[in-house]
């Protein structure tokens, strides 16, 4: 598979040709899937110490989500419009304000405004990541770190709460900002005008637009904002969501048809090949994040395994699913996409339905093997899938969007578990 390089305002060929270490990317993007992931295990520590339910302390992690949900394309709209160096900051910024605030709250709703925060910051970091990446093996070890370090956010969350605080397991994810410096250096960008006249820079695939060059949509922003939020309320008020993200959605596709080169591309729209890939990583990503968030409570349910049991098991099912996806991403160029995709799709649709069915403990674990497997496979091959279809000034657009609809099922995920399971 063809490398997709993403485009970023006056990006010179030398920036394209310098790119920073996958490490150093994956580093800057896997820790915030620990700090999302570490609730998990303790949910019921924090809804005692915040005097809620465990449902109403699961909004942390919906909250969270969320904001990344959201984040994503407004991120990836700052990335066209200001560069990658803003995108950085903004979002490295907003990641150490969120992370304050949580490490301090003493109420839910403090709490959630911090996870707020650390979701929108999540997202900018991530997004910068991801267009930094350049191609399906360097977007594979990205998607393989943020496996990783999300399996071990579970067990090491609960290991912080006991050791420290919960409100500690929840600060995980600024370990990101420890990267901040050494990506930065690789995101300086020259005159607009210097960096369009490089034959290199545009055979290299980047094609620099200039800081104003796109000015910033704010409607189709707001409108992009309105629906996602309706959608992530249907699983806890199906008919309201269901009404509000209808309301939402029909000014949305009006304002696509008066503005089609703004915050959200007709073109990116109408390509069978990113609407494919985006439903389907959304599919992929929900069904993940049930399972996260269930598994322990099934285990539970169904074996006499205790709670340290169920941590390890844990671990090692979503780490050995986050390995073998990078395997994955490294082969899909032999594998051929078409191979790919009935894999994915086959044991997509196989892991939530052994954890529905299975009574042994193994069996669920296999299941969430499985689904992390999925998710984060499905994640790498099929976001450079989308983006390759997608013409260079709107890749950062389309690439925003794609993960918009994965991250979704990183909302929706945890509210059905807690419909499903915990409640």
């Amino acid at each position: 598979m063809s490398a997709a390089v993403i485009s970023t305002p006056g990006t010179t060929a030398s920036a394209a040709l310098r790119r920073p270490s996958a490490l150093w990317l994956a580093f800057l993007a896997a820790p915030i899937a620990t700090g999302a992931n570490a609730p998990v295990l303790i949910l019921p520590d924090m809804a005692r110490s915040l005097g809620v339910s465990t449902t109403a302390a699961t909004w942390t992690v919906t909250v969270f989500a969320w904001a990344m949900t959201v984040g994503t394309p407004l991120f990836a709209a700052l990335v066209r419009g200001r560069g990658l160096r803003a995108a950085l900051l903004a979002g490295a910024v907003l990641a150490l304000v969120g992370t304050v605030l949580v490490a301090s709250a003493q109420s839910l709703p403090f709490a959630l405004l911090g996870r707020a925060a650390q979701g929108a910051g999540g997202a900018g970091l991530v997004a910068v990541a991801m267009n930094l990446a350049g191609s399906t093996r360097r977007m594979g070890a990205i998607t393989a770190g943020f496996g990783v370090l999300g399996a071990v956010g579970p067990l090491v969350g609960s290991t912080l709460a006991d050791a420290v605080d919960w409100r500690a397991s929840l600060a995980l994810s600024a370990l990101a900002l420890l990267a901040v410096p050494a990506v930065r250096r690789h995101t300086a960008t020259a005159a607009p005008d210097r960096a369009a006249r490089s034959p290199r820079a545009a055979r290299s695939g980047y094609a620099p637009q200039g800081p104003h060059a796109v000015p910033f949509d704010a409607v189709g922003a707001g409108l992009v904002v309105a629906v996602v939020s309706a959608l992530v309320l249907l699983p806890t008020a199906p008919l309201a969501g269901a009404l509000a993200a209808a309301v939402a959605a029909v000014p949305l596709v009006l304002h696509v048809r008066r503005r089609p080169d703004g915050f959200v591309p007709a073109a990116v729209l109408r390509s069978r090949a990113f609407l494919g890939s985006a439903l389907l990583a959304c599919a992929f990503s929900t069904s993940y994040f049930v399972l996260l968030f269930a598994l322990p409570e099934l285990v539970r349910q169904r074996t006499g395994w205790s709670t340290e049991v169920i941590g390890a098991g844990q671990l090692a099912a979503l780490l050995t699913g986050s390995a073998l996806s990078w395997l994955l991403a490294a082969t899909a160029a032999r594998l051929g996409h078409r191979r790919v995709l009935t894999l994915l799709v086959t044991l997509g649709a196989a892991a939530p339905v052994t954890a529905a069915l299975a009574p042994w403990g193994p069996a669920l674990l296999v299941a969430a093997a499985a689904a992390v497997f999925v998710a984060t496979g499905s994640n790498a091959v099929l976001s450079v899938h989308a983006a390759r279809h997608a013409s260079t000034d709107r890749r950062p657009a389309a690439l925003g969007l794609f993960v918009l609809f994965y991250q979704l099922g990183g909302a929706l995920g945890p509210a059905l578990a807690a419909l499903l399971v915990l409640a």
